[in-house]
This record gives C-alpha cells, sequence and structure tokens, in this order.
C-alpha cells in the first residue's frame, strides 16, 4: 500500500483527441458541449459538459476573524444556501481580481484594502469546465456611494459575520452545503494554522491558467 512511483503532485495539462463537437444548447450564460473523446484503449466515448465563463468569490475576513457570508435562493436545488460573495467573470478575459472586488461591492457594499489569493479550483470538473477563483479580502471597510439595486433572487439576500470555527462546526454537522464556503472555509483554516500564516498565499494578480487575463 506504501509502495508508489515518484508521482509529482501537481495538476497537469493534457488533451485527449477529440473526433466531433456540437453545442446542443446554449443558454444566456452557460451551455451544453457533446463531444467524442478517443479512450485510452482506442475506443469512443461521448462526453456531455456544462460550458461555462468562470467566476470569483471572495471570502471576506474581519478583523475579529469572522467571514461574511450571504443567504440565497438557489432553485435548482430548492434552497436558501449560506454562501460566499461571488459572480462570474462578465467579459471574456476579465481581470478576476476586478470581478471580485466587483462582486464584493455589489453583494456586501464593502471594500478591502488587502487581497490574496485563497485557492484556484474547478468547481465539479466532471460535469463542467467552470474554474473558479477565490480570493481572501481582509483590511475591510465600508464601500463609498450608493448600494448595488439588487435584482432577482438577490434582492432578498441576508448578510451575516460567523467566526471560522463556528463555519467548520456548521460543515462538520452538515448543516452548510454551498461548495465555495465550504472550500473557502477550510482553506482558510489550514493558512491560518500553518507556520507561514496568510503570507503563504500568493498574489492577487498571479496567473490563473485556467482563464488567461491582462494584468
Amino acid at each position: 500500500m506504501d509502495e508508489q512511483r515518484d508521482l509529482v503532485i501537481a495538476d497537469t495539462a493534457e488533451e485527449w483527441e477529440v473526433r466531433g463537437s456540437t453545442t446542443p444548447f446554449q443558454g444566456k450564460v452557460t451551455g451544453v458541449r457533446s463531444e467524442e473523446v478517443r479512450m485510452p484503449d482506442g475506443s469512443w466515448a461521448r462526453r456531455d459538459y456544462q460550458t461555462h465563463p468562470g467566476s470569483v468569490s471572495v471570502l471576506a475576513l474581519d478583523d475579529k476573524e469572522r467571514v461574511l457570508v450571504l443567504r440565497q435562493y438557489r432553485h435548482p436545488v430548492r434552497q436558501r444556501l449560506w454562501e460566499l460573495p461571488a459572480g462570474l467573470l462578465d467579459v471574456p478575459g476579465e481581470n478576476p481580481w476586478h470581478a471580485a472586488q466587483r462582486e464584493l461591492y455589489e453583494e456586501a457594499h464593502c471594500k478591502a484594502d488587502t487581497w490574496r489569493i485563497l485557492a484556484d479550483y474547478y468547481t465539479s470538473p466532471g460535469g463542467t469546465d467552470e474554474a473558479l477563483r477565490m480570493f481572501l479580502a481582509t483590511d475591510l471597510s465600508d464601500a463609498e456611494g450608493e448600494r448595488y439595486a439588487a435584482e432577482g433572487e438577490e434582492q432578498e439576500i441576508e448578510v451575516a459575520w460567523v467566526p471560522v470555527p463556528e463555519l467548520i462546526r456548521l460543515i462538520h454537522a452538515g448543516q452548510l452545503h454551498n461548495p465555495t464556503l465550504i472550500t473557502g472555509t477550510l482553506a482558510l483554516h489550514a493558512a491560518l494554522t500553518s507556520p507561514d500564516g496568510l503570507d503563504a498565499l500568493r498574489r492577487p494578480d498571479a496567473p490563473w491558467p485556467a482563464r488567461p487575463f491582462e494584468a
């Protein structure tokens, strides 16, 4: 069980042969792509997946080590979920840091003086190509100007500040289900308890191969 090859534990780019690709559905934001992919044994298999422009999320941490969370209705799962501020990359090549600043303002009327990257990940790589960059925002204050005029589900957003240990307790108790909130909380806890602390996190303008952008 302990025997293994000398493996590098890091994800790498790879692309298998595709002999056919169609888009049977394209919505306002996402679509469905259907492709015939060559398997290692030479056979062909159909793979259907959601295409997505990419997204950002923000874990905003105040000076009391409380996390800003939002409660919002999510129709596909018929639940109100506690989440982090998040949103789409509206324009191809958009700087994700700028998008994150926009989302923090629009959803919480907050701004942050210090930004770091907490995690980059694919939200569900077996079924979608959505890539998400999660930022850690600290040194928070209220944003200037008028509040953003929310639309749709965002009109009923509830806001709370929750201590990190309480979020971890709720995750382990099965009371929280949003994957970005779970990932962000546990990644933050790992960073806070590591020898280098938050200094080990990357700069907010670090390259992002999954969604390249102009710095």
